[in-house]
């Protein structure tokens, strides 16, 4: 199910990037950002007010109130790229960056985020990957392409906080802190750099009233982020997230700017391969450490270090012994294969009652 969520984030990213990019073509990048936090702030403040939550809950790290600013960073990162290389080369190297700072926090269980250890094997499944990720690249320029990157990490580090802010608080605490944070960062960055947009000159509503969902549709994201990340590895939530991204943003440019690109299509693929083979290889390394696992109950039976099994109620049909799969008769007190006894719970209690 996490993997669903995981994907319908990157399909609502891509619906965001239209939205915003006309509010962007309408009042400029920066004038843009305060519009979109406004409007998200907005939306989560009233939901907030409407279901009657504390939008202001107990007292959490101060770092943890840092996803909306590092999000700002995102957009300021993207637009300084934007010009310089392709939108598919920007989309490509924030994959990159994505997939290389979720491997880190997976690794080392960095924000105290649960360890997922990385083993050899995946590295077939990365270099598809990142195949996928060099075939959407049109063009190359070494700043554009670095800052690129960084935006991509950047976007792990925010989510990251966000969620751990969610685990300490609630969901929507965490959204409504990402957009007032988001806010506060954005209007003076506003002030130093968008001087001469129409937000701080001569500010009209525009007629095409679907740009200014992208806040909205962002508080979506950010919500279905804070729900998913603890759920899922950081590496795996990258992967789907983009695969949502690509296949939406094929079908969005195919459907409205009539434009169809092949060469995302490809990479689009063989993302979602790499993506296939690193979950499979991930099942067969977990059924793997489980079957280990079960060797060492085994023999700590045989060497008389485990002698029993707990359960809460004697089944009402067989029980089925959890060291050696063997069923035994509901009646039985022990394992016939391993010797091992059974203890129920509730007899347990009433006996001692």
């Amino acid at each position: 199910m996490y993997y669903l969520l995981s994907l319908l984030s990157g399909i609502l990213v891509s619906v965001m990037v239209v939205f915003n990019g006309g509010l962007t073509q309408e009042y400029g990048v920066y004038s843009a950002t305060v519009i979109i936090h406004i409007t998200g702030l907005f939306l989560i403040s009233s939901l907030q007010l409407i279901k009657r939550r504390r939008i202001f809950p107990k007292k959490q790290a101060w770092y943890l109130y840092l996803g909306g600013a590092i999000g700002v960073a995102t957009t300021v990162f993207n637009n300084f790229a934007f010009g310089h290389i392709g939108v598919s080369a920007i989309l490509a190297l924030g994959l990159f960056g994505q997939s290389i700072m979720g491997l880190i926090v997976d690794q080392f269980g960095l924000m105290k985020m649960p360890r997922h250890p990385f083993h050899k094997s995946k590295i077939y499944g990365i270099l598809l990957t990142l195949t996928g990720t060099l075939s959407m690249m049109n063009g190359f320029n070494a700043l554009a392409v670095f800052v690129s990157f960084l935006a991509g990490v950047s976007i792990v580090i925010s989510r990251t906080l966000n969620a751990k802010l969610a685990e300490g608080t609630s969901i929507g605490a965490s959204t409504f802190y990402n957009y007032l944070i988001g806010l506060i960062v954005a209007v003076p960055v506003c002030a130093l750099w968008g001087t001469n947009e129409p937000l701080l000159t001569a500010y009209s509503f525009s007629p095409e009233a679907y740009i200014y969902f992208g806040g909205i549709v962002g508080v979506c994201v950010v919500l279905l982020s804070n729900m998913t990340v603890l759920k899922v590895s950081s590496f795996y939530f990258s992967l789907f997230l983009f695969i949502g991204q690509v296949f939406s943003g094929i079908l969005i440019d195919s459907l409205i700017l009539q434009a169809f690109s092949i060469q995302n299509l490809i990479g689009g693929i063989l993302v979602t391969a790499g993506l296939c083979v690193n979950l499979l290889l991930d099942r067969k390394h977990e059924k793997t450490i489980t079957q280990i696992g079960n060797m060492e109950m085994k023999r700590a039976v045989r060497k008389k270090k485990i002698s029993n099994t707990i359960f809460s109620t004697r089944p009402e049909h067989v029980i089925v012994c959890p060291l050696c799969g063997m069923e035994q008769s509901r009646e039985q007190d022990y394992c016939c294969s391993c010797s091992i006894r059974f203890i129920f719970l509730d007899e347990t209690n009433r006996f001692c009652m």
